[in-house]
């Protein structure tokens, strides 16, 4: 899976939280975070689904979509690769690192420590 960018992970997010949604309904949710235009918004969309991050649905005369990776898989190859590349680290990681978090829930933390120490298939 190819990791997505920043402005593709605040829009993963959002469909991780409630999916479907238009196009509009993102850029309006994401406008004070990430401060582009609607075509942009519409553009990286269209990326994310060439990239089979997002599904793409017609609906009438909009398009909607959905998250198409697992918030908790996306999270943990995430964290490995920055572990890896930027501390140097190849062993397991604690998943009390996201105790706090806004993103995981508590019952989603098995499920990311098992991945999150699963061996790295380089």
């Amino acid at each position: 899976m190819q990791q997505p960018t920043a402005p593709e992970l605040e829009i993963l997010k959002l469909l991780w939280q409630k999916h479907p949604r238009s196009a509009r309904e993102i850029h309006d949710s994401l406008i004070e975070k990430i401060h582009w235009s609607y075509s942009s918004t519409r553009k990286t969309l269209e990326r994310m689904g060439e990239k089979g991050l997002v599904s793409i649905e017609d609906q009438g005369n909009k398009k909607i979509y959905n998250a198409r990776v697992e918030k908790i898989a996306v999270l943990a190859a995430m964290t490995k690769d920055l572990a890896k590349r930027v501390f140097e680290l190849d062993s397991p990681l604690p998943v009390a690192m996201f105790a706090d978090s806004h993103l995981v829930k508590d019952e989603e933390l098995e499920e990311l420590e098992r991945l999150l120490n699963q061996k790295s298939e380089d």
